[in-house]
C-alpha cells in the first residue's frame, strides 16, 4: 500500500507526462490520487514542490526505471546507447506516437523556469548525459583521440529528444526511426575513422 506521499507522486509524475505541468491542476492530483487536500499540502505545501519532487525522483530513478530495463542483456556499451534509443522507441510505439520524454517535455513547457526547477532539468539532462558518456568511454578504444565524448551523448541525447518530438508530431514512428539510423551510421563512422588512425 502506497503512502499519500507516494500516491501523490505518482500521480503526478503521470498527468504531467500526458498533460504538461501547467494543464495539471492540484484539483486533479487529489481526485486522481485519492488523497484528501490535508494530505497533499502537509507532503507539498505547493504545486511547485510536487514538480520539484517528481524532477527529483526522475533525477534519481534513471538507473532503475530507464537503464536497467533498456541494458538488461546488452553488454557492448555502444550497442546499450542504442538500446536505450529502443526503450524510447517502445514507448513511442506503444502509445501510438504520444510519448514524450518527460524532462524534454517539461523543459519544452516551462519557458521561465525558477532556478530550483531549471537546476534539477538541467541535472536530468546531464545525469543522462552522463551515463551514454560512460558508455562511450568504455568503447574509447574504438574511436579517434580526436572524439570528444561528453560532446558526443550531449549530440545523441539532442538526437533522441528531435527523434521523440518529430513522432509525436507527425504521430509516426518513422522520423524517430530516421534520426537513429543516421546517428548509427554516424557512430559507426566514427568507430572505422578511429581504427584507421591506429593502423
Amino acid at each position: 500500500m502506497h503512502s499519500a506521499k507516494q500516491r501523490i507522486m505518482m500521480t503526478a509524475m503521470r498527468l504531467f507526462a500526458e498533460r504538461g505541468y501547467q494543464s495539471t491542476a492540484v484539483a486533479d492530483l487529489l481526485r486522481e490520487s485519492s488523497v484528501h487536500s490535508g494530505s497533499l499540502y502537509h507532503a507539498f505545501p505547493t504545486k511547485q514542490d510536487v514538480l520539484i519532487a517528481v524532477l527529483e525522483a526522475y533525477r534519481d530513478g534513471i538507473a532503475p526505471m530507464l537503464l536497467e530495463p533498456a541494458w538488461k542483456g546488452v553488454h557492448d556499451p555502444i550497442e546499450r546507447i542504442f538500446a536505450l534509443l529502443g526503450a524510447y522507441r517502445r514507448l513511442l510505439v506503444e502509445t501510438g506516437c504520444t510519448y514524450g520524454c518527460p524532462i524534454g517535455s517539461l523543459a519544452l513547457e516551462l519557458h521561465e523556469p525558477d532556478p530550483p526547477i531549471r537546476a534539477l532539468l538541467a541535472a536530468n539532462f546531464d545525469g543522462w548525459i552522463d551515463h551514454v558518456r560512460d558508455c562511450l568511454e568504455q568503447a574509447r578504444h574504438r574511436f579517434g583521440e580526436d572524439v570528444d565524448t561528453h560532446r558526443l551523448a550531449t549530440f545523441i541525447l539532442t538526437v533522441m529528444e528531435g527523434g521523440v518530438m518529430q513522432a509525436r508530431t507527425h504521430r509516426r514512428i518513422e522520423p524517430f526511426d530516421d534520426c537513429v539510423e543516421v546517428l548509427r551510421d554516424y557512430v559507426s563512422r566514427l568507430t572505422v575513422k578511429g581504427e584507421g588512425n591506429r593502423r
